[in-house]
Order: structure tokens, then sequence, then C-alpha cells
């Protein structure tokens, strides 16, 4: 493993510069994604944003954002939802108006029948028989109506029930990565923020942030269908290489994230050792009838939490020690800071065999 002896200039203060610079306003979606773009992590933003030309304007960076980081323009659906909630419920009120007056009707009917039966002497009065008549017309009418007004009822219920679970969906869709099931970079902000709850004494943990090695030049010649399946395979050994109560992640691209709760640097270190391992012992193909298209490698950047006074500074120190990796060739892990710890089996599987990925 590569060591991290200084640490660059803090790349928020780089985003903040730059964004200044290009005229961006300082709004929490643009931050976000002008420090995607700056980090480099995604290759497809950081061309599309690059694209924008030198004046990016604010529609141009929503719908670049809208696609990269939907989870800032989240407005539509609130307010379509809110317009649906807003127009059922109105409905609703109307349809019980609507019955108030129809009840205030049939009580009428019913005090005016109530006062001939009690008057008429002569059963057989025309008044009688008329309020007879009337009250069994008003019934009939009444029981109609309630019919009605069930089963109105009934389907505004539902339809609330429906929006309120495609909120709940649409909720819960932030915390999930769609292609892999894990849990997504949303997720893992949430997560490690709670790590320095108490930034005096926060959670002792450990994050590692891994790349799979040639996860660009797989999506450009075998196309993204194939290299879904790569990512299908990343987080299957993921989920079964960490523990129960940890949180593995998909963050963007072929990135992906291990929240591990233990103070235990060497099981830390073995966890991300066993993941590589297991990626490189998996036999890879394009296609279900294709050949073998070569190991999959991934580097990781590692930090634990007591190296970092903040949730920024945890994840961004691991994202250094990633570049780290990177920037030595891959295949490789980098802790934070360390200097005297070197993966037994990089030199090993530094060369790649012929056939495979980054040969």
């Amino acid at each position: 493993m590569q060591q991290v002896k200084n640490p660059a200039a803090s790349i928020a203060l780089r985003v903040a510069t730059a964004m200044h610079q290009m005229g961006i306003d300082g709004l929490p979606r643009n931050y976000e994604l002008v420090y995607e773009a700056y980090s480099g992590s995604n290759p497809e933003l950081v061309r599309e944003f690059i694209a924008l030309g030198k004046v990016k304007t604010q529609e141009a960076l929503d719908e670049l954002g809208r696609k990269y980081l939907p989870h800032h323009h989240e407005d539509g659906l609130l307010s379509r939802q809110n317009g649906q909630v807003r127009a059922e419920m109105s409905n609703f009120i109307s349809l019980l108006n609507e019955e108030k007056i129809s009840l205030t009707d049939y009580g009428r009917v019913i005090g005016h029948a109530s006062k001939t039966i009690l008057t008429e002497a002569d059963l057989e009065g025309t008044p009688l028989g008329q309020s007879i008549k009337m009250l069994k017309a008003a019934t009939e009418k009444r029981a109609h109506q309630n019919s009605n007004v069930v089963r109105a009822v009934v389907d505004k219920t539902a339809s609330l029930a429906d929006l309120q679970r495609e909120a709940e969906e649409a909720e819960a869709a932030k915390f999930v990565d769609p292609v892999t099931r894990l849990a997504s970079r949303r997720a893992f902000n949430k997560a490690v923020a709670k790590i320095y709850v108490n930034p005096e004494m926060p959670v002792l943990c450990g994050v590692a942030i891994g790349e799979i090695d040639d996860y660009v030049r797989i999506q450009e010649q075998m196309g993204p269908a194939v290299a879904e399946r790569f990512l299908m395979q990343v987080a299957k050994v993921l989920e079964a290489v960490s523990g129960g109560g940890d949180l593995a992640c998909r963050f963007d691209a072929g990135r992906f994230g291990l929240l591990l709760y233990t103070s235990d640097q060497e099981e830390i270190s073995r966890v991300v050792d066993l993941v590589r391992a297991k990626l490189k012992a998996t036999n890879f193909v394009g296609s279900s009838s294709g050949p073998r298209v070569g190991q999959l490698t991934m580097s990781f950047g590692i930090c634990y939490s007591e190296q970092a006074p903040n949730a920024f500074d945890f994840t961004n120190f691991a994202e250094k020690a990633l570049a780290t990796s990177k920037a030595a060739g891959g295949d490789t892990v980098t802790i934070y800071g360390a200097s005297d710890y070197v993966s037994k089996d990089w030199l090993l599987y530094k060369k790649k065999p012929v056939g495979g990925f980054g040969a």
C-alpha cells in the first residue's frame, strides 16, 4: 500500500474557487455537481460538464444534475404529489359537503312526515299519504346515495393510499442504487454523518472506497449491459464479505464504498484484501456463451474515523487514498497516512494476464 504523506489542498476550497470563477451560484446542488465533476469519479459527468463550455447556465447545470444527481431535483415529484393530494382531498371535501346537504334534505322529509303522522287523525288522509310516499322515495334515494358515498369513500381512500405508497417508495429509492440494489451514495453520506454526531468522540470505524480499475474500458468495449453484470458481481462480493452490521454501497460508475464498524484496522484491511482476492478468483465473461475475459481488479483507499475531524474529511481522505492507488497504476490499496503496510498480493497481481482487462 502507498502512503499519503501530505494531503493536497482541500477539494472543497478548489470547488468553491472554481464556482466563483465560472460565475456559478453557490447552491447546494451546484456545489455537489461541481464537486463530482472535479473529483473525476464519473468520467461521463466530467465530459458533459466540460462540454457545457465556459459559461454554464443554471438551466444547463440543472439538466446535468437531474441526470447524475437526481436527489437534488425532487421538487417536481413532490409538487406533483402535493397537487394530487390536494385535488383528491378537495374532491373528498366536496363529496362530504354534498352528503351534508343530502342529509339535511332527508332530515326535513323525516321531520315533515313525523309531524304529519303525529297530528293527522285520519290515517287515510291525503296529507299523511303524501308524507309517507315522500318519506319512502327519500329513503330509497338515501339508500342509493349511501351506496355511492361508500364507493366514493373507498375509491378516494385507495387513491390517497396509492399516493402515500408512491411517496414512500420514492423516499426509499433515494437510498438504494437501482443497478446493484446496494445502498446508494446518499445512504452512505447519511451513515457517515452519524459517525460524527459527537465530533469529539466519533464512532471508531473505517471507510474503504474502491473502484474497478478498468470499468471505463469495460463499458466502452463491451457495452453498458455487460458493465452492469460486472457491477452486480462486485456488489455480491461486497455483500458477502462485509459483516451484517456494515454498509456496502455503490457510489457511481465503477466506484463502491464500504463502511466497516470495527476499530480493528487489521480487520478492515483483511476485508478489503478479501474483496480483491474474491474478484480476482471469479471467472468473468462478457456473455453467457462468451470466453473468459480476465481478472477483475479494484483499487481501494482506506481511512479510519480517528484520522478525520468530520464526515467530509473522513470520506475525502479515503478518496485521496484511492486517487493515490489509481496513480500508482491500480490494483492496489492505500491507507491514508500509512507508511509501513504493503498488501502481500499487490506485486503478484500487478501484472495482469494476457487477455485480461488492462493487459
